[in-house]
Order: C-alpha cells, then sequence, then structure tokens
C-alpha cells in the first residue's frame, strides 16, 4: 500500500511539475495549460498509453487534469460501445457528471461562505 501511495504521489506530483514549468517559463496562460491537460489526457487515451499509466499510478494519474481528459475519453467509448453514434455526444457528459456537479456545488458553497472582494 505505501509503495501504492508513493507512486500515486511521484506521478500526481510530476504531473502538477510540468503544469508549474509551463506557468514559469513559457507565456501559456493558466487556462490554456488547463485545455492543454485535458486534450493532453484525451488523446493519450485514445492512442492507449493513458490507460498504463492509470493501472501504474492510480489517482496519481486519474486526479489531474489529464485524468479529466482520460475519464471523458473512456465515457465516450463506453457509450459509443453501448448506444453507437449518439454515445460520442452523450458519454463524456455522463460519465464525469458527478465531478462536474461536486466543483459547481463547492463553487456554490465557498460563494455562500466567503466574501469576493477587489485585491488592492
Amino acid at each position: 500500500m505505501i509503495m501504492r501511495l508513493l507512486l500515486s504521489f511521484l506521478v500526481g506530483g510530476f504531473i502538477c511539475f510540468v503544469g508549474q514549468i509551463l506557468i514559469d517559463y513559457t507565456k501559456l496562460t493558466p487556462a490554456r495549460i488547463l485545455v492543454t491537460y485535458v486534450v493532453s489526457g484525451v488523446a493519450l487515451t485514445a492512442v492507449g498509453l493513458y490507460q498504463p499509466l492509470v493501472e501504474f499510478a492510480g489517482s496519481g494519474a486519474t486526479v489531474p487534469l489529464t485524468g479529466f481528459g482520460y475519464s471523458l475519453a473512456k465515457g465516450v467509448e463506453t457509450a459509443v460501445t453501448q448506444y453507437g453514434l449518439i454515445g460520442a455526444l452523450t458519454g463524456g457528459l455522463t460519465a464525469t457528471a458527478a465531478g462536474i456537479t461536486a466543483a459547481i456545488l463547492m463553487g456554490l458553497l465557498m460563494s455562500l461562505i466567503f466574501r469576493s472582494g477587489d485585491k488592492t
């Protein structure tokens, strides 16, 4: 179990490290890096390279933004198998609905607890 936690930490940390390098040494905005990570997760899943990483690192590969892209791609793949072409439109949202809902609800909760203000 300790080894699994260590692998998860190292892989997830490396993914975050790459993101920090992109922020510090490129002119990419955080939004572009976010989109790049999600699209990278989809692309790596499509060519079969992300699944072995998920099996190797567990949550270290599924929790970062690349894992969101992986979840989208796997959801589409499953839905296309079950429902045909219409699954390409519905599978990604079905697979990621819980995460999206949690993000929206946590955002709402934080907006009710804290006040936004201008930083001067």
